[in-house]
């Protein structure tokens, strides 16, 4: 068995991506953003009557909150990057911070299902045009939100050689807890808008409520969704088959090296820590299977052990 020999790969253990600041920018721009639409949202709601107007300005206080949490989490991430406590750096920050948003979209989704199941059953009396004008007021303020986290590094999702599935196309899953939080925001809008169109012209009040149903059935959606990438990572779950399949592939194709074990996880957007286990007739140093490794950039902290085996 050969040591790990650590000298020329040692690492800082700052797994960002280099885009983490302006991320926090423009998170930070879109809490107050949707702050200021709240406060004339919820107001509206109530002079109004509107239940979709008012779970809207709700639904958008609460992603307030979750964008704030997102901007913290950039910003402890930030101070804390060359804490040598944190043995893997601070990237999984923005996942917990991900999944405290995913708890507070499942909040939202029931307190809508509350409030539209109370109002379904009592006629309700909408000023229409007063909240038709603030509800679509709110849907641009949401699009002009959504385009300001959208501009993100897109250009950078397509940096590798290799083609990876879905889990690469969202790094950073504060980034888009944030970027749904917002779409959220929007989609709720839509729904009041087509709510009280329909009540205006056609008188059906009712289907101001119903629209509060759609909304936390898709709302419930995108929160699993969430819940199921962010926590996946928080588990240390090793959530991307064809990062693995690359990894064997690199170590074992056209020799007879075999991995005997092999450890993968997420330890930061874009960046991924390995544990492996190397078995071989001919065993090398382990620099030599870390070059092997190399053109696999995910790949920000790897740890190798390798054994010899006796030839037949």
């Amino acid at each position: 068995m050969h040591d790990k020999d650590i000298s020329p790969w040692t690492h800082s253990h700052r797994f960002e991506t280099g885009h983490e600041l302006g991320a926090e920018r423009r998170t930070k721009l879109v809490v107050a953003i949707t702050l200021g639409m709240m406060a004339i949202e919820i107001t509206a709601g109530v002079f109004t009557n509107s239940m979709a107007l008012l779970a809207d300005g709700f639904h958008m206080a609460t992603h307030a909150g979750a964008l704030g949490i997102a901007a913290f989490a950039y910003a402890y991430a930030r101070r804390h990057q060359g804490d040598s406590r944190y043995s893997f750096g601070t990237g999984k920050v923005g996942e917990l911070a991900a999944f405290t948003s995913t708890i507070i979209l499942g909040m939202v989704a029931l307190f809508m299902v509350y409030e539209s199941g109370k109002r379904l059953f009592t006629t309700q009396t909408i000023a229409f045009n007063e909240a038709l004008l603030v509800a679509v007021v709110g849907l641009i303020v949401n699009i002009a939100s959504a385009i300001i986290l959208g501009a993100h590094d897109h250009d950078h999702d397509h940096d590798h050689d290799h083609g990876h599935h879905d889990e690469h196309k969202h790094h950073d899953h504060n980034l888009r807890a944030a970027y749904v939080h917002v779409i959220a925001d929007a989609f709720t809008s839509v729904l009041a808008i087509i709510a009280l169109l329909f009540g205006k012209v056609l008188g059906w009040w009712w289907l101001d409520p119903v629209m509060g149903f759609v909304g936390a059935a898709v709302i419930s959606k995108w929160a699993w969704d969430l819940f199921q990438s962010s926590g996946a990572a928080l588990l240390n779950m090793n959530s991307d088959k064809e990062l693995e399949n690359e990894v064997r592939a690199a170590i074992e194709h056209g020799s007879d090296n075999r991995l005997a074990d092999l450890h993968l996880w997420k330890i930061g957007p874009r960046h991924w820590a390995v544990v492996l286990s190397v078995v071989s007739k001919t065993p090398q140093s382990p620099d030599h299977y870390k070059c092997l490794l190399a053109g696999i950039h995910e790949l920000s902290h790897i740890s190798i052990e390798v054994h010899s085996c006796q030839k037949d």
